[in-house]
């Protein structure tokens, strides 16, 4: 049992398109519009089929289950 559970342990049928959804929820959580954009061109200049989408909502669903880091506070002790 880990800290943050899969739901599915399933292996997506594609690896590199699991990668790519990863990388764009990581650009989406950050906005670096600059990498969604390079991802956008990037599907959109390959054919995907239902095997790849799902691989890639996979692969974007893996990293959007962990939850964000709340930022410390920055709170000075003795003041």
């Amino acid at each position: 049992m880990g800290l943050f559970r899969r739901k599915s342990e399933s292996t997506p049928s594609n690896p590199q398109m699991a990668e790519l959804g990863r990388e764009y929820a990581i650009a989406k959580r950050h906005g670096d519009r600059k990498a969604i954009g390079r991802i956008h061109r990037q599907l959109g200049a390959t054919s995907m089929n239902d095997n790849d989408r799902a691989s890639f909502e996979q692969g974007r669903d893996a990293y959007d289950a962990i939850p964000p880091i709340k930022p410390a506070r920055n709170r000075r002790k003795g003041r």
